[in-house]
């Protein structure tokens, strides 16, 4: 437990920025799943514009300091990737099942 006047003060901050901190951090949760949501339901004008809300997000929370901008940077990104990797699959038509048959490795033919 803390004694000194200044060490009690640290601990009533840190509870402070830990309620912020995880506020901000459940503040992109969210978004990223109304993101997910709406890239599930095939809507791409409205993922594209959450895509943009959760960037800004993340990069104000990076600006803060609650993440790293790296780790804003990375989420972004892959989120970007999703995105361009789901237009990508609803353009193109669907590849056929492979084969049902059971493939034979390279041992197993010698033998």
């Amino acid at each position: 437990m803390a004694h000194s006047l200044s060490a009690k003060k640290r601990v009533r901050q840190n509870i402070k920025g830990r309620i912020r901190n995880r506020a901000r951090k459940e503040a992109v949760k969210a978004q990223v799943k109304s993101f997910a949501g709406a890239l599930a339901s095939g809507d791409f004008a409205k993922a594209e514009t959450e895509l943009r809300q959760v960037a800004r997000r993340l990069d104000k929370i990076a600006a803060k300091g609650t993440i790293h901008k790296n780790a804003a940077s990375r989420r972004r990104s892959r989120l970007a990737r999703r995105l361009n990797a789901a237009r990508i699959a609803s353009t193109q038509p669907a590849k056929a099942a492979p084969a049902k048959g059971k493939a034979r490795s390279k041992s197993a033919a010698k033998a």
